[in-house]
C-alpha cells in the first residue's frame, strides 16, 4: 500500500523508549481513523470509523 501524502501520521511519545520500534502510528481524516505499523510504513493499514476507534480506545484504557 502506498502512503497517502494527505494523512499526517503520529505515534505516542512513549514509543521513544527501549521498545520504541513496537508501535503503531495513527492518522485522522474526517471520516476514518487510519492505523499502521511504525516499522512497516508501506504495509497494510487498518481503517476505523471514528466512533469505533473511540470505543476501542476507551476499552483499552480500561
Amino acid at each position: 500500500m502506498t502512503d497517502n501524502p494527505e494523512l499526517h501520521w503520529f505515534k505516542s511519545s512513549y514509543s521513544d523508549g527501549s521498545e520504541g520500534d513496537s508501535c503503531v502510528e495513527v492518522a485522522n481524516s474526517p471520516a476514518t481513523i487510519h492505523i499502521r505499523d511504525s516499522k512497516n510504513l508501506q504495509g497494510p493499514q487498518l481503517a476505523f470509523a471514528p466512533r469505533a476507534w473511540t470505543g476501542f480506545v476507551a476499552h483499552a484504557r480500561g
